[in-house]
C-alpha cells in the first residue's frame, strides 16, 4: 500500500486546512474552555461574598447542557451580623450567580438552546442540599426590565423557594417536578 500524494500537504500553495472550516468538536471544546475560564475569572468573586463558585458537574448532550455548582458560602466578614441578614445575602448572591451563569453559558456556547442548571449549598453536616434549579432557554428575553432579582430568576425559568427572604432547601416532591 502506497501513501504517495499528488500534492504535499506541506506545500505553501495548498489550501490551509485551518481555514476550510473548523471541525464542530474542536469548536465545542473551545466554547467549553471559554465558559470554564469565564466562570473562573468573571465569577471569581461575588458582590456579597468573596467566596468562589465550585463547579460540581458540567455535561453537554447535543444542544442541552447540564451544569451543577455549589453556591458561594457566606463571607467571613458577615460573621458579626445577624443570621437572617447573612442568609439573605447568601440567597441574593446565589440568585445573582444563577442568572449570571445562565448568561455566560449562552454567551460562550452559541449552539446551546437549553440548559438544566442546579445550585446546591453545603449544610452544617457537609451534605449538599438543592436550593435552585431551572431548565432555562436561550430565547427568553422577557426578564430584561424586571428589577426584582427573585422575580427575574423566576421569569428566566429558575425554580426555588424562599422564606423570610432566604432560600430554603427544595423538598423531594419538588425535585420530581424538575427531573433528574
Amino acid at each position: 500500500m502506497s501513501f504517495v500524494f499528488d500534492v504535499s500537504p506541506f506545500e505553501p500553495y495548498t489550501n490551509d486546512w485551518r481555514q476550510e472550516g473548523r471541525p464542530w468538536l474542536a469548536e465545542q471544546f473551545r466554547n467549553v474552555g471559554q465558559f470554564l475560564r469565564g466562570l473562573r475569572v468573571r465569577m471569581r468573586f461575588g458582590e456579597l461574598t468573596r467566596a468562589p463558585l465550585h463547579l460540581i458537574r458540567f455535561n453537554i448532550h447535543g444542544e442541552i447542557v447540564k451544569c451543577d455548582w455549589l453556591a458561594r458560602s457566606p463571607d467571613p466578614w458577615d460573621a458579626g451580623i445577624s443570621k437572617n441578614i447573612r442568609e439573605r445575602h447568601a440567597s441574593l448572591q446565589a440568585l445573582k450567580d444563577a442568572i449570571d451563569v445562565r448568561a455566560l453559558l449562552f454567551e460562550t456556547m452559541p449552539y446551546v438552546a437549553t440548559a438544566d442548571l442546579r445550585v446546591y449549598r453545603m449544610t452544617a453536616h457537609y451534605e449538599r442540599e438543592l436550593i435552585i434549579t431551572g431548565c432555562v432557554q436561550r430565547i427568553d428575553h422577557s426578564a430584561r426590565n424586571i428589577h426584582s432579582l427573585a422575580m427575574r430568576a423566576k421569569v428566566l425559568g429558575f425554580r426555588f423557594q424562599m422564606e423570610n427572604e432566604a432560600l430554603i432547601a427544595m423538598h423531594v416532591e419538588d425535585r420530581n417536578l424538575i427531573g433528574n
